[in-house]
């Protein structure tokens, strides 16, 4: 009996000993992300380097698990992270624990963001249906697949992208979508301190909720080639230091019967923000041209007022229409409608033409103002904060 009890007291110090301290912090896995993944794989938890042009090819998956830092550095050259069209990224972060795509230097433009191809339709320029890329992957988009299906990106931030790639024609942006399908979900994202437009869309059918744009250098929100995403809500935009449109929106010069929607948008400028080129004078809320269009309610406007370079003022616009065109097709047809409009510290708080002889008359109802407006609705939280700091002003 004695050696019993001393034999169970024996095993029982050796299973003590073993045992973790609730205060042990868990060991996060470590590797680089680099080249084409040709087959499934899931990425732990973890911090990770990402290495060059990274590509997802068609018929695989890649997974990251919530919590997953990857950081990319500006001085092994070209960096950015891409879905090809078959594709999949399942990036499933939480409200405390997002997903982060970030560059070692933390200067805007240091990488190419995350890029998404698709097949869903597009209308380019002429009434194309496929297009090839302007990142420098110089790859085809478009097609008749409007389901199409990315994957997910759900609570991930991407930050300091903006850069060009190889022979691109312009810089990527914080998330490019070329013609991505409803099919993909794209849910409380992040795009922070690039050097392009926050989130650009070229063509398809996505749709996007709860994004917020903060502090990149041109546009909060862009899109062309007949973006359609239908159900898109709670965009949030704070523009600081540089800055150019709130929305740049056209529709590659076609006439489209169709257009996006957004409910719950917000558009902020802070003081002192001046326009990425200080010779431009891209400072209006929402910009159209080219055809563009869309209805956009429940919307907060503030601080789109002047600015004055080379002796000469220019007024900030709730709305601007740049051509005749889109003029004559998009507002006197009924297919721009801003509604429930709340709007401070902004110069002009009526839309307007670029020029004297654009003259904007809205129909009826498409154009109204609200004292109650709420505009986009976010949760503030990790996912919407850096170093501490919300991103929600």
């Amino acid at each position: 009996m004695k050696k019993l009890i001393l034999s169970l007291a024996i095993i029982s110090a050796i299973f003590t000993g073993c045992s973790s301290s609730s205060d042990d912090a868990p060991v996060l896995a470590t590797g680089d992300i680099t080249g084409t993944f040709t087959a499934n794989k899931t990425f732990a938890k973890g911090n990770y380097t990402l290495k060059g042009i990274v590509k997802v090819a068609s018929g695989v998956t890649l997974t990251f698990d919530a919590g997953s830092t990857i950081t990319c550095d500006k001085g092994t050259g070209d960096n950015a992270f891409v879905i090809l069209n078959g594709g999949k990224a399942i990036m499933n972060g939480t409200a405390s624990e997002p997903i982060v795509f970030t560059e070692k230097s933390e200067v805007p433009g240091s990488w190419g963001g995350i890029i998404m191809y698709g097949d869903a339709p597009i209308k380019g320029a002429g009434g194309l249906t496929t297009l090839l890329s302007e990142d420098g992957n110089s790859l085809n988009y478009g097609g008749t697949n409007a389901a199409h299906n990315g994957g997910t990106l759900k609570y991930v931030r991407v930050e300091y992208a903006g850069a060009k790639l190889a022979d691109g024609q312009k810089e990527n942006n914080g998330f490019t979508f070329y013609s991505c399908g409803t099919g993909t979900t794209l849910d409380h994202l992040v795009s922070y301190k690039g050097a392009d437009d926050g989130y650009e869309f070229f063509g398809g059918t996505v749709s996007m909720t709860n994004a917020i744009s903060y502090g990149n250098y041109d546009d909060a929100f862009d899109w062309q080639d007949g973006w359609q995403g239908q159900n898109n809500t709670n965009w949030y935009a704070y523009q600081e230091v540089k800055g150019n449109f709130g929305m740049e929106i056209e529709a590659s010069g076609n006439n489209n019967t169709f257009f996006p929607k957004v409910e719950g948008v917000t558009l902020k400028r802070a003081a002192g923000c001046t326009p990425e080129d200080n010779a431009s004078i891209e400072i209006d809320a929402f910009q159209f041209k080219k055809e563009g269009n869309g209805e956009f309610n429940n919307v907060i406007v503030d601080g789109y007022g002047t600015y004055t370079v080379n002796a000469t003022t220019y007024n900030g616009a709730i709305v601007k229409i740049q051509d005749v065109t889109t003029n004559t097709n998009q507002v006197t047809g009924a297919k721009i409608k801003v509604t429930n409009t709340k709007i401070s510290n902004t110069t002009q708080t009526t839309p307007i033409g670029a020029t004297g002889s654009i003259v904007v008359s809205f129909p009826v109802g498409n154009f109204t103002t609200s004292t109650t407006t709420t505009g986009a609705s976010l949760t503030a939280g990790t996912w919407a904060s850096v170093k501490g700091a919300s991103l929600i002003k």
